[in-house]
C-alpha cells in the first residue's frame, strides 16, 4: 500500500545503497512502517502520507496496542527499531523535526541459550546421506551434494544464506579455505575441515563427469537435479529428512549446525576471538552466548554425575 509513497521509496533506496541491507531486510522495514501507517490512518492510507502528523503519543500508543494484542518482545523491539530508523531518516531529509520513537525503549529480551547438537548427534546426522545412498534411496549426485552441504555448514559455521551462493572459484582446496559474503556484504575467510574438503572434491569430480561447466570457477557449488542453485528452504527440507532418520528433532534448522560449530570449538578450548572471527560476528558479546552454552553443559554433567550435586 505504501509502494507509491515518495519517502518510502527514498528510504528503501537508502537502505539498499547506503546501509547495504538485503532486499529481504529492506522489505521487512517497509512492512513494519506500513503497519504503523495503518495504525495511524487506517486501511485507506492517504498516500503520500503526512509523516509529520505522527506524534510522540501515537508512537507510545502504537507500542501499547501491539503489546495488548500479544506481540512478542522480539516483534515489539523489531517494529520499534524499524520506526526509529525510518523517522531518523525523515529527520535527515528535513521532513520532520523530532523523532517520536527516539526515547521509547522496547521490552527486555529473555536470553535463550541456542540449542545445539552433541558431537555424537552431529556424527549420526552427517552419516545419513551415505547410509541412504548405500540403501539405494538416494542417487549418487544427491548423496554427494547433501554430504558436501552439511559437512561444509558444520565445518565452517556459515549461515545457510552464505553457503548456498558460493562458487567453486571461491574455494582454495590447497589451503582448505573458503571466502563467503556475510551480513553487510562483508567477505570473510572460513576454514574447511578435511571431511568437508573431501566431500567437496568428490562432488566436484562427479559434476565434471556430467558437464565441465558445472565445475567452472563461477559455477554455483550446490545445485538441484535441474541445475538450479539450491535455496535455503531446499536445504532445510533435506535436513529434516536426515534428522528424522537419525532420530533427532526434525524442527532443528541448518542454523543449529552453526550453533553446534561454535559450541564445540569453545568446548574444546578454542579462543573466543577466533570463534568470533570465524562466525563473522561484529561484536564479541554476540559470540559470548556460546560460552554460556558450554557452562550450562558442564553444569548438566555435574548435576547428573556428582554424588553430592
Amino acid at each position: 500500500m505504501l509502494a507509491n509513497d515518495p519517502m518510502i521509496k527514498r528510504f528503501e533506496r537508502t537502505l539498499l545503497s547506503e546501509r547495504n541491507v538485503s532486499h529481504h531486510t529492506a522489505s521487512a522495514y517497509v512492512s513494519d512502517i506500513e503497519h504503523l501507517a495503518v495504525f495511524k490512518w487506517g486501511d485507506e492510507l492517504p498516500v503520500p502520507c503526512q509523516w509529520s502528523e505522527i506524534t510522540d503519543s501515537d508512537a507510545r500508543n502504537y507500542l501499547i496496542r501491539l503489546s495488548k494484542e500479544g506481540a512478542k518482545a522480539s516483534t515489539l523491539r523489531r517494529k520499534l527499531a524499524s520506526s526509529r530508523t525510518f523517522f531518523k531518516f525523515l529527520q535527515a531529509e528535513e521532513v520532520i523535526v523530532d523523532n517520536p520513537f527516539l526515547l521509547l525503549r522496547g521490552p527486555r529480551m529473555k536470553k535463550l541459550l541456542p540449542e545445539v547438537l552433541s558431537v555424537t548427534e552431529i556424527n549420526n546426522f552427517l552419516s545419513r546421506p551415505q547410509i541412504d545412498y548405500n540403501e539405494g534411496t538416494l542417487s549418487e549426485m544427491e548423496y554427494l551434494r547433501d554430504t558436501a552441504v552439511f559437512e561444509s555448514l558444520y565445518s565452517t559455521g556459515c549461515r545457510i544464506s552464505e553457503l548456498i551462493t558460493v562458487t567453486w572459484g571461491e574455494i582454495d582446496f590447497s589451503k582448505g579455505t573458503l571466502i563467503v559474503t556475510g551480513k553487510g556484504s562483508k567477505d570473510r575467510l572460513v576454514i574447511l575441515g578435511s571431511r568437508a574438503v573431501k566431500a567437496l572434491e568428490l562432488l566436484r569430480a562427479a559434476q565434471e563427469k556430467l558437464d565441465l561447466n558445472l565445475s567452472a570457477p563461477k559455477a554455483k557449488i550446490f545445485i538441484t537435479q535441474r541445475g538450479a542453485q539450491v535455496s535455503a528452504r531446499f536445504v532445510e527440507r533435506r535436513m529434516k529428512r536426515y534428522l528424522a532418520e537419525a532420530g533427532l528433532n526434525v524442527n532443528l534448522s541448518p542454523h543449529k549446525l552453526r550453533h553446534s560449530f561454535a559450541t564445540h570449538l569453545l568446548d574444546a578450548g578454542a579462543d573466543l576471538r577466533s570463534v568470533q572471527e570465524m562466525l563473522g560476528h561484529s561484536t564479541l558479546s554476540t559470540t559470548q552466548i556460546y560460552t554460556h552454552v558450554s557452562v550450562e553443559r558442564l553444569k548438566d554433567e555435574y548435576m547428573t554425575s556428582h554424588p553430592r550435586a
